[in-house]
C-alpha cells in the first residue's frame, strides 16, 4: 500500500487527552473512503524501529460532490507514548506518513433494517461522526431510526458531544444518548444517562427482527455489549466490531 504525506492544517482540543487533527494530504491527491473506515500513521521509535497507529477518519464530507481533500482524525494521548509524542511535535504544515483507507466497519449499501443502534466509548466514536451524512440520508429515504450510545467518564471527555446534539435537535429519528460514568453536566438533556453504555441497552429493547448494532471502542465494553446484543437474539452478521486498543 502506498505511503503519502499529510501535512498538519490545524487542531484543537475536544477533551484533556484528545486532540482533533486536521490534515491536507500533501500531494495534492483527495482521500477518498468510505465513513467507518481508518488510515494508518507510520513512523519510528527512537531506535528507529519502524510502527504504525489507526486513526479512524472523523472527516464529514458530502461523497456526492466527490472526495474532499480534509483528512480529520481524533487522536488520544498517552502519557510517555511514541505517537502521542509525535502527535503533540507536530506544527502546521509539518506532515506525517500515512497509508489507507482500511477496513469495513461501514454502514453497507444493501441494508434493510428498521434501526441502527450505534454504541462507542471515547474515540470510538470518531467512526459515527463521519457517517452523519449518510444517516441522515438514510432516516430521510428509508424511514430507519438511529440511536447514538455514547460513554464518556464526564461532560469533558464528550467528544463531539455539541455536534452529535445538535444533530439530533435537526434530524428527527436520530437520538444522541450520552452515558456518563463519573459525572454529569450541570443541566442534563432528557437523554442523558448515568452509568456505563451497556447498562442501558434494554431501555433500547434489541430487537433481532429490525435492528443492526455498531460497536467501537473499549475491548470491555464491545465484548459486553456483543454478548449482550446475541442475547437478545441478534445475529453475529448484525452486530459489527472495532476494538480500539491504545498502545504506546
Amino acid at each position: 500500500m502506498k505511503q503519502f504525506p499529510l501535512k498538519l492544517v490545524s487542531r484543537r482540543m475536544l477533551a484533556p487527552t484528545v486532540g482533533h487533527y486536521v490534515f491536507q494530504r500533501g500531494d495534492g491527491e483527495p482521500l477518498d473512503y468510505i465513513p467507518g473506515q481508518f488510515i494508518q500513521v507510520h513512523f519510528q521509535y527512537a531506535d528507529g524501529t519502524a510502527t504504525k497507529r489507526s486513526y479512524s477518519l472523523a472527516t464529514i464530507h458530502d461523497h456526492a460532490l466527490g472526495p474532499g481533500e480534509a483528512v480529520e482524525i481524533a487522536v488520544s494521548y498517552v502519557p510517555g507514548g511514541a505517537a502521542t509524542a509525535l502527535f503533540e511535535g507536530l506544527g502546521e504544515g509539518d506532515a506525517v506518513q500515512a497509508s489507507g483507507p482500511f477496513g469495513r466497519f461501514c454502514l453497507m449499501p444493501a441494508d434493510a433494517n428498521r434501526r441502527y443502534l450505534l454504541i462507542a466509548t471515547g474515540t470510538g466514536v470518531t467512526p459515527y461522526r463521519a457517517m452523519l451524512p449518510q444517516l441522515e440520508r438514510q432516516i430521510r429515504e428509508r424511514g430507519i431510526e438511529v440511536v447514538l450510545l455514547f460513554g464518556a467518564r464526564t461532560p469533558a471527555e464528550l467528544l463531539y458531544g455539541d455536534e452529535f446534539r445538535a444533530f439530533a435537535d435537526r434530524v428527527p429519528g436520530f437520538r444522541f444518548v450520552p452515558c456518563f460514568s463519573r459525572e454529569l453536566p450541570a443541566e442534563p438533556h432528557a437523554d442523558v444517562r448515568h452509568g456505563y453504555v451497556q447498562q442501558f441497552l434494554a431501555e433500547f429493547a434489541p430487537d433481532a427482527a429490525g435492528d443492526i448494532a455498531y460497536l467501537c471502542g473499549n475491548p470491555n465494553m464491545v465484548d459486553a455489549c456483543f454478548e449482550a446484543l446475541k442475547e437478545y437474539g441478534l445475529a453475529v452478521p448484525q452486530i459489527r466490531r472495532e476494538k480500539y486498543v491504545s498502545s504506546k
